[in-house]
């Protein structure tokens, strides 16, 4: 890679806060002023909107005095040595700080090594460095929500005590993992696309691997985390886990039965006591009761994953992406005119309405392939392939019409621009790899989160100050505009 100094422009706004700031500082500052700003500004709205949406309901002014108090301790908390603001700056702060030492280290080590050799290596390892010690500041704060009370072994028998667990950082661990990945896949496809294109060799097919990439990073992402959220909630975070089922619209009764046939509690033909779960969910649509009993339905009629729209699965498909298209372009469309209307005009708006639909369009693609998946697995294509004998549709309600659901919605993004499916891969990536982790874990198993999370910094940290662009999306540019000095 091509030794290339920073370039990037400070607004005149930036200069302004930053006057009478000493050059080597002002990426310390910048990264602490960004970090709690991405650390309460959510939340600031968050209140705001609780405190809109109850402010019709108070009449007495508690309402006032306890978003003031919430607001405080927002503010407060965002300053706290162990939260992530002091960790953004400590991060920055480090890597800069060390590398002039670290410099002239390898510069004294070995004379055999080039000067660019030697800038990498002071790099890498002033990142190294900041990154292990600046994680391990966020992992010194305890949580109560990683405390249990267990059993432990004692001479006098076994007693309760408080336990703690490490984890509350992963999701940060991840995310520095898959970026430092993406880097470096990166740049080993762009320096084999350079041989070949030199080579004259390059073909169509690398050309679609290209294209692809992203959406089947978002695909693959997107199964993981659908798959979890259907039988294993927990591994993922409880916001996202809300935001999910709010989109699905999905009877929990239905969920649950799904739950339960995957872990052998339900059964088609055995009588195992949980036909109440769906016999429940006929009363509310006026079916037979026998829908919902596994002994005489074998399977459950597709109709009841439609819920309420009829027995097409084509039908129920158009009629899920018509409900999510709503959804979110209530949601979508305020947002944009919002963004839009700090510089209003007509062009403004047309931008503003096609995004709205493009992304309500996505959203509602993703939601309907989901459904019409299931539907595939356990109606059209499913019981062709596998065989509709009972222990084949135990197979299949098991777990592969889940599976198909899960594989194909993700293949809606490429609705959206190449841009935005890059965005969104990115996105999805470390939070399906969350996935795949235990949320907690023992505490003496932490340092190898943290040289994860070191390693993966150094990585990401060393190819800003080199090729920023190889850093994708918004974090590299991010990253290029809070270390240029």
């Amino acid at each position: 890679m091509a030794m290339q100094q920073p370039t990037a422009r400070i607004s005149p706004r930036s200069r302004v806060f930053e006057h009478g700031v000493p050059p080597s500082l002002r990426p310390i500052l910048r990264a602490y002023v960004l970090g709690y700003a991405s650390s309460t500004v959510p939340r600031i709205m968050t209140l705001a909107l609780l405190y809109i949406g109850r402010r019709g309901k108070n009449t007495h002014g508690k309402s006032e005095d306890h978003v003031l108090v919430s607001l405080a301790k927002i503010l407060k908390g965002g300053l706290e040595p162990q939260r992530f603001p002091t960790f953004c700056a400590a991060l920055v702060g480090g890597s800069s700080f060390l590398e002039i030492p670290l410099r002239r280290f390898f510069a004294l080590l070995s004379d055999k090594l080039s000067q660019v050799t030697q800038l990498r290596l002071a790099k890498w390892t002033a990142a190294f460095i900041a990154g292990w010690f600046s994680i391990k500041l966020l992992q010194s704060k305890k949580s109560e929500a990683y405390v249990e009370i267990l059993y432990h072994e004692t001479e006098h028998g076994r007693v309760l005590r408080p336990t703690h667990f490490a984890g509350r950082t992963l999701d940060l661990t991840l995310f520095a993992c898959h970026r430092a990945a993406d880097v470096i896949v990166g740049e080993l496809w762009s320096q084999r696309k350079d041989r070949r294109i030199a080579a004259q060799s390059w073909t169509r097919v690398d050309t679609l691997v290209g294209a692809l990439t992203d959406p089947a990073i978002f695909t693959s992402s997107c199964a993981l985390i659908m798959w979890a959220w259907i039988y294993t909630p927990d591994r993922l975070p409880r916001s996202y886990n809300k935001w999910i089922k709010s989109a699905a619209a999905v009877d929990p009764r239905l969920v649950e039965a799904l739950r339960k046939t995957r872990y052998g509690e339900m059964k088609y033909g055995l009588e195992t006591g949980q036909a109440h779960v769906l016999q429940d969910m006929c009363k509310k649509y006026k079916w037979p009761l026998d829908y919902g009993d596994p002994v005489k339905s074998i399977p459950f009629p597709c109709e009841m994953v439609h819920m309420g729209t009829g027995k097409n699965c084509e039908y129920h498909a158009v009629s899920r992406f018509k409900r999510s298209f709503v959804w979110a372009i209530s949601t979508y469309l305020p947002l944009n005119l919002i963004l839009m209307a700090r510089n209003p005009s007509s062009k403004g708006f047309k931008v503003a309405l096609k995004s709205s639909a493009q992304s309500s369009a996505f959203l509602g693609t993703f939601i309907a392939l989901f459904y019409y998946g299931v539907c595939l697995g356990r109606t059209r294509l499913g019981p062709k392939i596998i065989g509709t004998d009972v222990a084949s549709r135990r197979k299949i309600d098991s777990g592969i019409c889940v599976g198909a659901g899960c594989a194909l919605c993700g293949w809606s993004v490429l609705i959206e621009n190449a841009n935005r499916r890059k965005e969104l891969g990115l996105f999805v990536a470390p939070r399906a790899l969350a996935t795949l982790f235990p949320r907690r874990y023992l505490p003496e198993h932490q340092w190898r989160e943290t040289l994860a999370f070191a390693m993966s910094v150094a990585v990401v940290f060393t190819c800003v100050g080199e090729r920023p662009e190889r850093v994708r999306g918004v974090l590299g540019k991010l990253l290029h505009r809070v270390l240029i000095q």
